[in-house]
């Protein structure tokens, strides 16, 4: 049975540390340009060499992204680019556009490259040509059913790794090359722009009427014409490894700590217990899917792992998350006075009742015994965003603890 790697995207450094506590493989993360998600924090250089160490010390890949489907104007600071990644030393480069690829190859030969799933990589051909080339793994199109999978599995060298995403939100456009955010607002989606239309509500106009707007309805139920439930495979781990399928891949540079914690956490022991047992497994599946309920989402589907997505994997009525917990911020270090430093992500009180979310599983509920500013000054509440605070929950916590609200 082949390794299977657990892939955690990271919008930040602080987020990085989180998904290497609470249990990724390996790690991808985008740097200040060239990647797919502009409008998410990334990485500065400084911040990408302390990650890659962190990760490295903790026996944790890191993958970095430079999958924009390049233009001429783009290529001489790739250039540049990639002579700093060759100092850095990451993992692997995660690319799409030829251009770009041949860039890599000659400026960082010694980095492995892995071909994006924006490169449309639907057969086995993609794969021995991208090999070929000097690629170590593919990221297969999320277009592809575990059985397509399976067979380019069968038609590859051993050499040559499978990457597929699991889970996380699913794009409207084929292989997530989409032309609706430039159209409508200048915004490419395929150099890391994208406004994300597929989430807006749509209206008819009629030629003839401009300025009248009639209602999108399909089966009455709404408008959201383009907004895909979000991707869980998470009760399908044995079809996953089955299918040779060597890193599952999470979707969500753009997302919080809260959600890569949650995620890592739930789909990490999914794989652990498969690997002990499939009866462990099986018997366990309840707690990973109230588990993985916690994060934000927007409903659950299979994708196109088990056939085209139907009526059924699309939401009409709104284009909003389920939100079951609200994240309050990060455990840091102890101080001198037993108080533990965390920085602000919501507000919470004196008295209240929150979660601690630990990367082992467990989640402990705690009062909020005292909160105290960095002078020291006592206050019953924290109403500044990301302000600095050091915290007495009556407990003892770890660093990298997760702190979380549950919300009615």
């Amino acid at each position: 049975m082949r390794k299977t790697e657990l892939l955690i995207p990271a919008s930040s450094l602080e987020v990085l540390k989180i998904a290497v506590m609470f249990g990724a493989d390996a790690v991808y993360i985008g740097g200040e340009a060239f990647g797919l998600r502009a409008k998410a924090k990334n990485f500065s250089t400084d911040d990408m060499r302390e990650g890659i160490a962190f990760a490295h010390e903790h026996g944790v890949k890191v993958y970095v992204t430079a999958n924009i489907l390049a233009h001429n104007y783009d290529l001489e600071g790739a250039r540049e680019y990639f002579k700093e990644l060759k100092e850095i030393g990451p993992d692997a480069l995660i690319i799409a556009d030829p251009g770009m690829f041949t860039l890599a190859k000659e400026i960082c030969p010694e980095i492995d490259v892995h071909i994006s799933t924006q490169a449309n990589n639907t057969n086995y051909e993609t794969y021995r040509f991208w090999e070929r080339l000097g690629a170590t793994r593919v990221v297969s199109a999320r277009e592809l059913s575990i059985k397509e999978i399976k067979e380019i599995r069968e038609h590859i060298s051993d050499k040559m790794e499978i990457e597929t995403f699991v889970h996380g939100a699913m794009c409207i456009s084929y292989s997530g090359r989409c032309l609706l955010s430039n159209y409508f607002t200048g915004r490419d989606a395929n150099q890391g722009a994208c406004t994300h239309p597929c989430r807006w509500k749509y209206a008819v106009v009629e030629e003839s009427r401009p300025g009248e707007y009639l209602p999108v309805y399909e089966n009455e139920r709404g408008t959201y014409i383009f907004n895909s439930k979000d991707l869980c495979m998470i009760e399908h781990i044995p079809d996953l490894i089955d299918a040779g399928i060597d890193s599952l891949k999470i979707e969500g540079r753009m997302k919080t700590a809260l959600y890569v914690a949650t995620v890592a956490r739930t789909y990490r022991k999914a794989l652990d217990d498969y690997a002990e047992s499939p009866e462990k497994y099986q018997a366990n599946m309840p707690w990973y899917l109230d588990q993985i309920s916690n994060c934000t989402y927007r409903q659950f589907t299979t994708g196109f792992f088990y056939g085209k997505p139907t009526e059924e994997t699309q939401i009409y009525d709104s284009n909003t998350y389920v939100k079951e917990y609200t994240y309050l911020g990060i455990v840091g270090e102890r101080n001198e006075q037993g108080l533990y430093r965390t920085e602000q992500r919501n507000k919470f009180s004196v008295g209240e009742m929150i979660e601690v979310m630990k990367p082992d599983g467990q989640n402990v509920e705690a009062t909020v015994k005292a909160i105290y500013d960095e002078e020291g000054n006592s206050m019953e509440s924290c109403p500044h965003p990301k302000q600095t605070l050091y915290i007495d929950l009556g407990i003892a916590l770890d660093q990298y603890d997760i702190l979380r609200r549950k919300e009615d």
